[in-house]
């Protein structure tokens, strides 16, 4: 059990381009700022700068809406294109109303509008833009962390974070959509409590508590910190960031 943990931004790295090399700009970032990595540190990515360099833009005056989409534009007063990719990256609506449309992703995750962005997204000359999340973010994050240990000869822990709303608060939070070498989840069933009864239901979202962590440095503007270093936070048994998701016979609100 650790007594404290460190947060550590990385700095300095440049607006990101579809194909580009996010492992060696990271990487270069992270040297020019001289953080001397350690075995167990936890690189905290943001999914904007993954889902850029994985060429996950869309130019929404090439996307034709279908007549479902149109249907629920008008109903939830929505760009139809916007709302055509939203069905496209979903696999069931379970909420509309005007100005949000709340899905199940094709990835798992129930939120608003997909997760499809339209903020610090550069748009074409004529037009306007729109970012998807990664095809598959355990994998992105999978692939980041072998280059990363390639690299600085490591054990690392990656997470890849974005920031959703919750439905019963208000305020959006960072949560690991992404991960490798991270335990997504911690269960503490059958742990003695301070005196000695056993927990029977508590299993923290541990990847999720340490992605939002990140993201109170990393930031949801023009802060330009879309990495961070974690530091002091066991890793844990490694688990994908999609066994985070609640099945959904399980789920008592659907």
């Amino acid at each position: 059990m650790t007594t404290s943990f460190t947060v550590t931004g990385v700095e300095g790295v440049p607006l990101i381009k579809p194909g580009d090399d996010l492992a060696a700009i990271l990487i270069a970032a992270v040297g020019e700022q001289d953080i001397q990595l350690l075995d167990g540190d936890i690189i905290v990515i943001a999914q904007k700068i993954v889902s850029k360099a994985e060429g996950r833009l869309v130019d929404l005056s090439a996307v034709d809406p279908s007549a479902e989409a149109s249907k629920l534009a008008e109903k939830t007063d929505k760009n139809p294109q916007h709302v055509e990719l939203i069905l496209q990256e979903s696999r069931e609506i379970v909420r509309s109303k005007p100005g949000v449309i709340v899905v199940e992703h094709r990835l798992g995750h129930v939120l608003a509008n997909a997760g499809i962005d339209r903020s610090n997204v550069e748009a074409p000359t004529d037009g306007e833009s729109a970012l998807l999340l990664p095809v598959d973010p355990d994998a992105s994050a999978a692939a980041l962390k072998d280059r990363f240990e390639a690299h600085w000869n490591r054990e690392l822990g990656v997470l890849i974070a974005d920031s959703v709303g919750r439905a019963w608060r208000l305020g959006t939070v960072g949560i690991a959509i992404g991960a490798a070498g991270v335990a997504s989840l911690h269960d503490q069933r059958g742990d003695p409590d301070l005196f000695g009864r056993p927990m029977e239901t508590t299993v923290t979202g541990h990847a999720d508590a340490i992605a939002s962590a990140a993201t109170l440095l990393m930031g949801e503007a023009a802060e330009a910190t879309p990495a961070a270093v974690v530091r002091g936070v066991v890793r844990g048994e490694p688990a994908p960031a999609r066994s985070i998701n609640r099945p959904k016979a399980e789920d008592m609100f659907r």
